[in-house]
């Protein structure tokens, strides 16, 4: 009698279906930026998906100061409070905003980058505007 099955394992099949899992469309609520609260719909969560999923993310994460929140890995949320209002320089904090924005992105598999990234500083004020590179195309990103 023998204790192990009788198929042949095809190992590249695994990696193909294990890659099919984790390459997923993204999902999140619909959010309602101008309430910063979920957007109901009869009284009932909304789940968008794609280019609108990422949009939602990347608004959530660059509104939640990294390390605040116990709820959330210590990967999630941004830095960005370290360089407001330390007196450094203009050039000084697009360079470090960019870095800071690239960080605080990069832990979603979805998004690969950003580009056409522009800083405002104002006294104890940070603005930002880009777009991400993602999966599901570029998601414009301005924070006013």
């Amino acid at each position: 009698m023998n204790i192990f099955p009788d198929y042949v394992l095809n190992l590249d099949t695994v990696i193909d279906q294990s890659v099919s899992a984790t390459s997923t469309i993204p999902k999140e609520y619909a959010w309602d930026f101008e309430n910063n609260d979920f957007l109901l719909k009869d009284g009932k969560f909304q789940i968008v998906t794609g280019k609108e999923a990422l949009k939602i993310w990347i608004w959530k994460a660059l509104h939640t100061t990294r390390l605040t929140y116990s709820i959330y890995s210590d990967n999630y949320g941004h830095d960005l409070d370290s360089i407001v209002g330390q007196g450094l320089s203009s050039a000084l904090i697009a360079s470090e905003a960019k870095r800071l924005v690239e960080k605080c992105l990069s832990v979603n598999p979805h998004i690969t980058g950003i580009e056409n990234f522009i800083s405002n500083s104002e006294d104890d004020k940070l603005i930002v505007s880009f777009t991400a590179i993602t999966d599901q195309g570029g998601v414009e990103y301005s924070d006013v």
